[in-house]
């Protein structure tokens, strides 16, 4: 099977008090690159130990999610600050728990790291959150995979809303000892009854 050549691009921007979230772009690549070089980034955002990756690593990487994903820049302050998508399920044990349900997951990374621990995560997950239930139509939306060594990730999903949905333990020698997937209802969505 071919690589895609380029994202797949949308026309789709959702505006938050602090953040705003506009679509990846082909011409992202330097600073999405910025981001995927630091080993500090790294550490949080991917279950290996990576110090970095390379752009011809990273390209047929997002290329791919965006066929199946709306991805987003993070901006703040008119500046960009990290990445993150709506994706449609693609892990198994989620799809063969809810057969006939749109489930969709959130991916995110905050790339500039002063800005850690501001809440400007939990802002990205509602407003994603957001788009999935009242444009998207998702029934239900996730969290996966989310290492016990980064607790800013598991509290951000929590204080947006989102419940624990199950412990995975790793194999022995894996760089986390149990990763969490946590999930929203459309039900017990806050907005879930006002229009989009």
């Amino acid at each position: 099977m071919n690589e895609p050549e380029t994202l797949r691009e949308h026309d789709i921007t959702l505006r938050g008090p602090r953040v705003v979230l506009r679509p990846m772009r082909e011409t992202d690549w330097p600073v999405l690159l910025r981001w995927n070089s630091d080993p500090e980034i790294l550490y949080y955002s991917e279950g290996d130990d990576v110090p970095a990756r390379t752009l011809d690593e990273i390209q047929p990487s997002y290329r791919a999610i965006s066929r199946q994903a709306f991805c987003f820049i993070i901006e703040h302050e008119h500046a960009p600050i990290g990445e993150c998508w709506l994706q449609r399920m693609n892990l198994p044990r989620i799809l063969e728990r809810y057969p006939g349900r749109d489930c969709r997951r959130i991916d995110l990374t905050i790339g500039e790291k002063p800005l850690w621990g501001q809440g400007l995560g939990i802002e990205v997950i509602a407003l994603l959150a957001r788009f999935g239930f009242e444009r998207q139509g998702a029934d239900l939306i996730f969290g996966c995979d989310i290492a016990d060594y980064n607790p800013r990730s598991l509290q951000a999903f929590r204080k947006a809303g989102f419940t624990h949905h199950a412990t995975i333990t790793q194999p022995p020698g894996a760089k986390a000892r149990h990763c969490h997937d946590l999930v929203l209802n459309r039900a017990d969505f806050p907005f879930a009854e006002r229009g989009g």
